[in-house]
């Protein structure tokens, strides 16, 4: 039987969301990938424990994780289960409802139909009463906000979700959906945007800036931008590699000379800090604060402790950054 390490909280940073109650450890753990019947159950397992262990107290899905879809919740509640049950009210499990998850007219997007009909599925999947946030995971061009909004307030009302977020809103789409909200009486507490050192969109398209206003909180995905900000690159492309498979998510062609040049500059500056070039990305991420957490993956549980001793230097000095943004900018 599992017993969690007794000084799990001792070095993880945990940081307030928004203006909310909640905090979030620095790092999270998403289970885009790795958590379904094409891993082993007892990686899955592994890793869930021993981020537990390394304080690593929210585990982040969405219905469609997987493959297949839905697997992923399937995964973590047979692991809620078998290890997890005593420490039910020291986790934050977070999941999603917005792209395609059944057949039909009312397997996706925004509708209220939709996002109800699919919490209640995920937390058959999972086995639990509630989840502690549950997100738009898109905005839909089709649905009114207020719908959206208005199933988002009533997974609350009904006890189904404590928090609700958005995820891959704009900063304007963010703004109103905060402001349905908010009239409704349910705040908009998390915002879950892509976001990494090579992808700085939420700065240049005014998200961040909106965040800060409206006092929401922010969880980035894809901070290592699907592998490439991991070290695995810095020689070309391996053939063991997401950008050798046929991923959606990142394709050979991405992977230019220029790119690979960039990251190893950037390998050296992470070197300088004592750090590989997989923990400065998500230093860099959290830095300044404005960022609550990052969201990693892992493959294995010491995958995932490398990914956590990026917590022991947060801190750039301006000359760190000022260079960071040469190299990616050019």
């Amino acid at each position: 039987m599992y017993t969690a390490h007794p000084d799990r909280y001792a070095e993880m940073p945990y940081r307030r969301t928004g203006r909310s109650g909640l905090k979030l450890p620095a790092l999270s753990l998403g289970l885009w990938h790795n958590f379904g019947p094409d891993r082993p159950v007892e990686t899955q397992r592994a890793i869930l424990r021993r981020a537990f262990d390394l304080g690593v107290t929210h585990f982040d899905l969405a219905n469609n994780y997987g493959p297949p879809p839905g697997s992923a919740e399937s995964a973590l509640g047979d692991a809620l289960r078998a290890d997890f049950a005593a420490y039910r009210d020291e986790l934050v499990i977070s999941t999603k409802a917005g792209y395609l998850m059944w057949p039909g007219p009312y397997g996706e997007w925004g509708s209220r139909k939709y996002l109800l009909s699919s919490l209640d599925q995920s937390l058959s999947r999972m086995g639990l009463e509630y989840v502690d946030i549950f997100y738009s995971h898109r905005p839909d061009p089709d649905t009114p906000l207020e719908e959206t909004m208005g199933a988002l307030h009533t997974a609350v009302q009904q006890g189904k979700a404590l928090y609700v977020g958005v995820s891959n809103y704009s900063a304007e789409q963010t703004r109103e959906a905060a402001r349905i909200l908010a009239e409704l009486g349910t705040p908009l507490v998390i915002h879950q945007p892509r976001y990494s050192m090579l992808d700085r969109r939420p700065e240049t398209g005014g998200l961040l800036d909106a965040l800060d206003e409206l006092q929401v909180g922010s969880i980035a995905y894809s901070p290592l931008e699907q592998g490439l900000l991991t070290g695995r690159y810095l020689n070309g492309i391996p053939e063991d590699s997401r950008a050798a498979s046929d991923s959606p998510f990142l394709n050979s062609d991405a992977v230019t000379e220029e790119l690979v040049g960039k990251l190893r500059t950037l390998h050296e500056i992470a070197g300088s800090r004592g750090q590989s070039l997989a923990q400065m990305a998500l230093a860099w991420v959290l830095r300044q604060g404005r960022v609550t957490s990052a969201l990693v993956g892992a493959s294995s549980p010491r995958q995932l402790e490398d990914s956590v001793a990026a917590v022991g230097n947060l801190d750039f000095d301006a000359d760190e950054l000022a260079r960071i943004d040469k190299i990616v900018k050019g």
